[in-house]
């Protein structure tokens, strides 16, 4: 893991390089768990966040090429987990169809992060010549999404 500081005292971040492995989601969920676990945030704030970054990861492995990277960035008020791969193609969610087994994936982290989620190129920390697409999405780190009104377009 490596662990960088912005020039702002107030904001953390910490970006863990993913291997194309079966067990890299897991082992994402338990990083994220842990260190949103150490804010003192509540339970339900973690494992919607927990959530997410499965989703965003398994999306990277599935339709992304690599190499793979995830990010999270803290701040006193908002929590921000990124994903990065190689692939140009943007993420786009799937038609809703109740029997698929995939493709609910964006639907889910567009609802759990009520529209603060996204896509855009970026350099990689891990990487820094090399340039990919960050998916990603926000949350306050206090009181209920809904406590706000969206800018970015949500699904």
């Amino acid at each position: 893991m490596t662990t960088l500081r912005s020039a702002r005292r107030s904001r953390l971040q910490y970006v863990w390089p993913l291997h194309e492995d079966v067990r890299t989601v897991g082992h994402a969920r338990a990083i994220i768990r842990e260190e949103l676990s150490a804010l003192s945030l509540c339970s339900d704030l973690v494992d919607d966040a927990v959530l997410m970054a499965s989703e965003l990861i398994t999306n990277a492995l599935m339709y992304g090429d690599g190499p793979y990277e995830l990010a999270l960035h803290i701040d006193e008020k908002e929590i921000m987990c990124v994903v990065v791969d190689s692939s140009p193609l943007l993420p786009e969610p799937a038609p809703p169809d109740v029997r698929a087994e995939h493709g609910r994936g964006l639907r889910i982290v567009a609802r759990l992060s009520d529209g603060f989620y996204g896509c855009h190129p970026q350099r990689y920390v891990t990487h820094p010549d090399l340039v990919g697409k960050a998916t990603w999405f926000a949350l306050p780190r206090s009181g209920a999404p809904g406590n706000v009104v969206p800018i970015r377009a949500g699904t």
